[in-house]
């Protein structure tokens, strides 16, 4: 008779429903850009480790190299709303230590829609009128 094989690892690691593909979609989702930032145009990456219990919730987070203006404190809010799927584990509460880095990236700026005019004097009609041609180079 042959042994049923063991499993590989003793513990098993929590993963996120997606992948990091889903990861990445949740934070661009929920990402609100402070306005500190905004202000200063910050641009960058906040590397955040963090703390997952045996049920799958974040319980702490911690700013290893952050931006400043309110971008530090965005980032560890963002962590926080993940959630785990963590496999049993033998009846063993654990938990695991994982990094993640965000970036930080302004908005880009529609571009302004301009509009032309021209003003030419009217024929010899009446003696101060104009006529105004307004020309528009976009269709809205």
């Amino acid at each position: 008779m042959k042994k049923p094989k063991q499993e590989k690892h003793f513990i098993k690691k929590p993963s996120y429903p997606g992948g990091m593909t889903a990861i990445r979609q949740f934070v661009s989702k929920h990402l609100k850009y402070p306005k500190d930032a905004l202000d200063h145009k910050i641009e960058g990456k906040v590397k955040i480790d963090y703390t997952i219990n045996h049920k799958g919730v974040v319980i702490a987070t911690k700013v290893i190299s952050g931006l400043g203006y309110g971008c530090n404190e965005e980032a560890a809010r963002i962590v926080r709303l993940l959630r785990f799927e963590v496999p049993k584990n033998r009846g063993v509460k654990v938990k695991f230590h994982k990094k993640i880095s965000i970036n930080f990236h302004l908005p880009k700026q529609a571009a302004r829609k301009t509009i032309q005019y021209h003003i030419t004097p009217a024929k010899k009609t009446t003696k101060n009128s104009y006529t105004i041609t307004i020309q528009h180079p976009y269709k809205t």
